[in-house]
């Protein structure tokens, strides 16, 4: 069966792009449009796999990426100064906006977080020391669990041509299953949540069931590294 989902933490084209910049530890200003615009289709192919309502924003900007691939690879005029000659001006400075608007957001965040943490707290008997083991990671980005998602596709072969086999489970019995899970194991990592059988319909469902999960704050994803394994744990009461 199709799923469609309209979850929020999809941000837009804007918060990919700039993602992907970060990622690969490029310049804002000059950003290499070949290599980025190769990633993002990659991207792009994954969300249309989950058929997100909005997935027409990401079709608009792969083709500008295009658009602006081919205009580099044209001869350009040698009288032109290089800002007026560059095609990535105008994208460069939505992503300039669009940094400076996530990184305030996030400020706000974080002072509404050192707020709340001003709270006073009736602890009875000092905390136990926390096992070095369960310490916090590195928070996950969306992108990268859309990014590990695509992977695990890719590696079960979940697209290949074979019978369909329609799976009609409710978003929410996948919910419970996974809090089931993180209920009696602390932590699993992201891929031992898509155990067999791996057909599309189902591999989709969890999917989105561990974004759900994660946009009501009921589960948080973390990893120790860049690229490394994505773990996944009961969110702090």
């Amino acid at each position: 069966m199709d799923y469609n989902v309209d979850l929020d933490i999809f941000r837009g084209p804007l918060d990919l792009l700039l993602f992907l910049v970060k990622r690969n530890e490029v310049d804002i200003v000059d950003i290499p449009i070949a290599k980025i615009a190769a990633q993002f289709l990659e991207y792009l192919n994954v969300l249309q796999m989950i058929d997100v309502d909005w997935a027409g924003e990401f079709l608009v900007m792969a083709a500008t990426l295009m658009e602006i691939k081919s205009r580099m690879l044209l001869p350009q005029q040698e009288e032109l100064t290089a800002e007026e000659e560059d095609p990535r001006q105008e994208l460069v400075k939505q992503l300039i906006e669009y940094k400076k608007y996530k990184e305030a957001a996030a400020l706000l965040e974080e002072q509404a977080e050192k707020q709340t943490a001003r709270l006073p707290r009736f602890s009875l008997e000092a905390p136990a020391p926390l096992d070095p083991a369960l310490q916090p990671l590195r928070r996950v980005e969306l992108w990268d669990l859309v990014s590990a998602f695509g992977r695990l596709m890719r590696e079960t072969n979940a697209l290949a041509p074979k019978q369909i086999e329609m799976d009609e489970t409710p978003i929410h019995v996948h919910m419970e299953r996974i809090l089931e899970l993180l209920r009696v194991r602390y932590r699993v990592t992201f891929t031992e949540v898509f155990a067999p059988p791996h057909d599309r319909g189902r591999l989709l469902g969890l999917f989105l069931a561990i974004l759900e999960l994660m946009k009501s704050t009921q589960i948080e994803a973390e990893q120790p590294e860049a690229f490394g394994d994505i773990w996944l744990r009961l969110a702090a009461a």
